[in-house]
């Protein structure tokens, strides 16, 4: 079978083709997450930013799109959270993104965090976005173009035009409980969901969501998506592609996109992402929490 929303998805081959066309952004939006220190209080990972990695080789022509400091809700007690629009398109603009541009994200981890910034593109109103199948690691292992240069582009013209729909609540995801309608995806690693590991506090998972884990949907060498049959077969075997709704989650709606992204390519609807995610949800005793596969 064949991507329904194969626009949403750009080769290696496809990006480096199109290198310095005009209107073209390309965006590397990593993100790291590092374990806590051995003996630290500290139960959740720690986020820093991928500039420094960026400024020491990237894609031709791309810009580094900072989901910590300038693509979050700065007022928000949770990391990552989605930012109010003008702040959002604010940033786009100084990134040379609007009206008639196209945007292509990538990565170095797992493409999670280039599906969650065209995941926000997308809630904001702007269709004109792709991931690059792949990120970071597909391209360096094809020995594609790298440069040091920055890339400096005049200011676009950002208009938010919001999708509140794309975005989930926890009142949303409790509503959804039982409801028969709608599929609650969890799409953090099976050890997390089944409760064996705890790192969001409570151990683990939204009472009644199911795991299709953000990383089994990628090919473990070159991390692109795998191909469209296999990547339907794991949603259609959590009936993700046949509920009324689906809202996909994790720990802080980063890997969760790139469910929801996927989902996206095969053509589903309704799909949303819960924002805060286990962050959120486990730090409440009174949401439901199940353990076990």
């Amino acid at each position: 079978m064949t991507l329904v929303n194969p626009q949403y998805l750009v080769s290696t081959e496809q990006l480096e083709r199109r290198l310095g066309e005009d209107g073209l952004r390309v965006l590397d939006c990593t993100v790291y997450l590092r374990p806590p220190a051995p003996g630290s209080e500290r139960r959740s990972w720690v986020s820093e930013s991928g500039r420094a990695h960026w400024e020491t080789g990237h894609i031709p022509g791309s810009q580094f799109a900072d989901l910590i400091s300038e693509l979050s809700d700065p007022d928000s007690a949770l990391a990552f959270t989605m930012p109010p629009a003008d702040r959002f398109a604010a940033a786009m603009e100084r990134l040379g993104i609007g009206e008639g541009t196209r945007v292509v994200c990538y990565d170095a981890s797992l493409s999670m965090w280039a599906t969650r910034v065209w995941w926000m593109l997308r809630a904001f109103g702007f269709d004109a976005a792709a991931v690059l199948d792949g990120g970071w690691r597909k391209w360096k292992l094809e020995a594609r173009p790298v440069t040091t240069e920055a890339a400096m582009f005049a200011p676009g013209r950002f208009v938010a035009r919001p999708r509140p729909e794309l975005i989930a609540s926890k009142e949303d995801v409790l509503a959804a409980i039982g409801d028969g309608a709608t599929c609650v995806v969890n799409a953090l690693g099976a050890d997390q969901h089944s409760g064996e590991r705890a790192p969001y506090g409570r151990a683990g998972h939204i009472a009644g969501s199911v795991n299709v884990p953000a990383q089994a949907i990628l090919d473990p060498e070159t991390h692109a998506y795998v191909p469209a049959d296999e990547l339907r077969a794991h949603f259609e075997g959590v009936r993700a592609t046949s509920a009324g709704r689906v809202i996909a989650y994790c720990g802080g709606g980063i890997a969760a996109t790139s469910d929801a992204f996927a989902l996206t390519l095969l053509g589903v609807p309704n799909v949303a992402v819960y924002d805060g995610s286990l962050s959120e949800w486990a730090a409440d005793p009174a949401l439901p929490m199940e353990t076990g596969a």
